[in-house]
C-alpha cells in the first residue's frame, strides 16, 4: 500500500518535471481518491468494532490506516 502510493507520487513528480500537467493531475487523482475512500471506510469499521481511539484516527488521517 505504501509502496504503491510512493510510486504514484514519484510518477507524478516525473510528469511535473516533464511538463505534463494533465497526466500529473490524473495520476494524483487516481492514486489519492481511492486511498481516501479506503481510509474513510476503515475509520467507520474501526469505530464499529472498537472503542474510540485518537491514535487510530490520526493514522487514518495520515493515510496509514491499513498498517493498523
Amino acid at each position: 500500500f505504501v509502496s504503491e502510493t510512493a510510486a504514484a507520487l514519484c510518477l507524478s513528480a516525473a510528469y511535473r518535471h516533464a511538463g505534463d500537467h494533465m497526466w500529473q493531475t490524473l495520476t494524483l487523482l487516481f492514486a489519492l481518491v481511492p486511498c481516501a475512500l479506503v481510509q474513510l471506510s476503515l475509520v467507520f469499521i474501526h469505530r464499529d468494532v472498537s472503542r474510540d481511539r485518537p491514535l487510530e484516527l490520526l493514522l487514518h488521517l495520515l493515510q496509514l490506516g491499513p498498517l493498523v
